[in-house]
């Protein structure tokens, strides 16, 4: 794809100096300069006026398809409910929901009393936000006594946030933390609350209890390893604080008493590398999730007198097939969200004793989940179901009915009708033979003889499998011919947790070459040809993206990377950086194993460009992204930019006051999505539709 940019005023970043040395071997990288000295605080003038640069010569790029991709907004926008608001879920005394007002970017969030009464407005995130660029709202907390709102707040895109609170009566709000993880939890007696602290490397390691009256603060928990991130969260039952430390594959878990916060919280089970579980409250029992049997995962209890491994009794049981991902807690029921044999699934298991059930479901191919569920007293459940083709709904299931019954479907303004649409679950064979699930849509009527464009979605880490679920935007692609397709690949959990083993450390090859036989599969079934491909997919999906453009160019017809980790060996390298440490159990520790190093570079994407031609790409960063820090996508983009033997469009767009999630209101993320798809159009020559 050409522009009429591509050729002219593309900016040149300069090239300086710089090497390191790792196990007696040299690292040139004369792009480093792109990373300011100062981060977090971006100021170095040089660097901004480049990434501006970029910036211009991203709009300049996509000018010529303005009009289209003021069309394509529309379209996204007319998808939306303009004064959309969520299911009330009743808590105590109160129903709480969500809404938006026609035209707003952001939710109000309303109660009302359940015995009647007047709704209440606890908090308009279209207020908190004016005047700021970007504003994220991170959690929301009503005490138990009904009296104090309190709410963590971003307003920069670095993931520090405020926690204020105020009284639901009155107006003035009080700032008690700053740089604080999102999560906020009141104690029972609604006189303090919990919350983490965020270190100087921007990890969370610290929890505090703050008493509202007089902001007392008290250190309840503090954590010594870096490579442990903290979280706390509360038990089903309300009873219990749980503290949890760990890394991607190591976890340990303590609990405190709510209602009493100056207690010392219980260690439940030692870290043990590799060992994972997380716990739960209720029945007067723990009950306690756990990788210690088998890798898929097993149920066990114990009492709160005796939580220790010595005394866990199992109640239920692992599988091959059978992984199970959470549990809650209920007064009458342990509900497991499990997956089997790849499939979505929830399985109610009764206290007293009766078989458990599975919920059944209609479609062959779904997504499903616990949504809000506030109650411990519960005769309902809440769940989120959705699939290719059924627009997100929020089911309430009834258990002693066994009954389903619908409470809201997505609303699509502009006009949508499942039925013409067709999805498909497909299996390839992998290169090692393994079978790769794929989940595709397309609109009936669509050839699949190869002719048609097709889109691919991939991630393929962190355990975090892709679910087939649905999308309005992705309806803007679907209506004009576009074959959509999500590669299950390894590296996910989708069927299950050896799934994402065989997809990390040093099986992370698995991931890049599971995705590109995806799309052979796809093209020997005529669902696509070779080089009619788009690709997208964002942060350590990004490393797929900049595999893919390194070792299959001519695969692809476009590729997107939004916030793309793409310069791994050096971020690995630097345990500096706030993630660093945490992320080692995922890619491997390239300062003390020479092998790690010498793995990690087989792959990494800034590393490995070279120079032959590669299709348009498109690439998203954000300037405060504490995840993805945004001299990785500017230092790739100018290698990339050096190196390519070919004319066709490379774009970087920085939101330069934005991090990980780029723009934040509903308005703003739907333009984002139109510039991507005008991207693609452009790519396949299909911009007059």
């Amino acid at each position: 794809m050409k522009s009429p940019a591509s050729k002219q005023n593309a900016p040149i970043a300069d090239k300086k100096p710089y090497h390191a040395k790792y196990h007696g071997h040299d690292i040139a990288d004369e792009y480093h300069w792109l990373r300011d000295p100062g981060y977090p605080d971006v100021s170095d003038k040089t660097i901004l006026t480049y990434l501006e640069q970029e910036n211009d010569f991203f709009e300049a790029a996509l000018g010529s398809v303005e009009s289209l991709k003021d069309k394509i907004f529309e379209e996204l926008k007319g998808r939306l409910k303009q004064d959309d608001e969520s299911v009330p879920v009743k808590d105590g005394d109160w129903f709480y929901w969500w809404k938006f007002e026609p035209g707003a970017q952001y939710r109000t969030w309303w109660r009302r009393p359940v015995k009647g009464g007047d709704d209440v407005l606890l908090l308009s995130e279209t207020q908190r936000a004016d005047g700021h660029d970007f504003y994220q709202l991170g959690a929301i907390a009503v005490s138990p006594n009904g009296q104090y709102l309190a709410v963590s707040e971003d307003r920069q895109g670095d993931e520090r946030f405020q926690i204020q609170i105020r009284p639901i009566d009155g107006d003035d709000w009080t700032i008690l933390a700053e740089g604080a993880s999102p999560n906020i939890i009141w104690d029972a007696e609604a006189k303090g609350l919990f919350y983490v602290e965020l270190n100087e490397n921007h990890r969370p390691y610290r929890v505090h209890h703050l008493i509202i009256d007089g902001k007392q603060s008290s250190s309840i928990y503090q954590e010594r390893d870096d490579a442990f991130f903290v979280g706390i969260s509360r038990t089903q039952s309300r009873k219990y604080l749980i503290i949890s430390a760990g890394d991607h594959v190591t976890s340990e878990a303590r609990f405190l008493p709510l209602d009493k916060p100056k207690a010392k919280a219980t260690l439940i089970a030692e870290r043990r590398s590799g060992h994972e579980y997380d716990v739960d409250h209720g029945n007067d029992q723990l009950f306690i999730r756990t990788n210690d049997m088998h890798r898929n995962f097993r149920v066990v209890t114990t009492t709160v007198g005796q939580p220790g491994p010595d005394h866990w009794q199992e109640c239920i049981a692992p599988s091959d097939q059978n992984y199970i991902r959470g549990l809650s807690v209920f007064a009458d029921m342990l509900v497991v969200e499990e997956r089997l044999n790849g499939l979505d699934q929830i399985a109610i298991h009764p206290h007293d004793g009766s078989k458990f059930h599975h919920i059944a479901f209609e479609e062959e191919s779904y997504s499903v989940g616990l949504a809000a569920n506030p109650e411990y007293e519960a005769k309902t459940i809440r769940l989120s179901y959705q699939s290719m083709v059924t627009p997100t709904s929020t089911l309430d299931y009834h258990i002693a009915e066994r009954q389903i019954e619908t409470r809201k479907v997505q609303d699509i303004p502009s006009g949508y009708n499942k039925d013409d649409f067709t999805t498909e679950r497909l299996f390839a064979t992998a290169r090692d033979g393994t079978q790769i699930p794929i989940s595709i849509v397309y609109k009936k009527g669509t050839a699949t003889d190869g002719s048609a464009p097709l889109h691919l979605y991939g991630y393929g880490a962190y355990g975090l499998g892709m679910p087939p679920g649905f999308s309005t935007s992705r309806l803007s692609l679907l209506e004009r011919g576009f074959i959509y397709a999500i590669a299950h690949i390894r590296g996910g959990d989708e069927m299950g947790y050896g799934w994402y083993q065989d997809g990390k450390l040093f099986k992370r090859w698995n991931t890049f070459t599971d995705f590109i036989d995806a799309a052979q599969h796809l093209a020997n079934e005529g669902y696509a040809s070779k080089g009619r491909i788009s690709i997208s997919g964002g942060s350590a999906g990004g490393t797929l993206m900049g595999v893919s453009a390194n070792i299959a160019p001519d695969m692809w017809r476009a590729i997107v990377a939004h916030v793309p980790f793409v310069d791994v060996l050096n971020t690995m390298l630097d345990d500096s950086l706030p993630l660093t440490p945490i992320e080692w159990p995922e890619w491997g520790n390239p300062i003390e194993d020479p092998a790690s190093f010498a793995f990690i570079r087989s792959y990494s994407p800034y590393d490995n460009i070279v120079r032959q031609d590669y299709p348009p790409i498109m690439v998203t960063a954000g300037l405060h992204d504490p995840r993805v820090t945004y001299w990785e996508p500017a230092k790739w983009v100018a290698k990339l930019r050096e190196m390519k033997a070919d004319d066709n469009l490379l774009v970087m767009k920085t939101n330069m006051g934005a991090g990980h999630g780029g723009k934040t209101g509903r308005y703003k993320a739907l333009e984002e999505t139109a510039e991507e798809y005008s991207f693609i159009l452009m790519a396949f020559e299909r911009t007059d539709q």
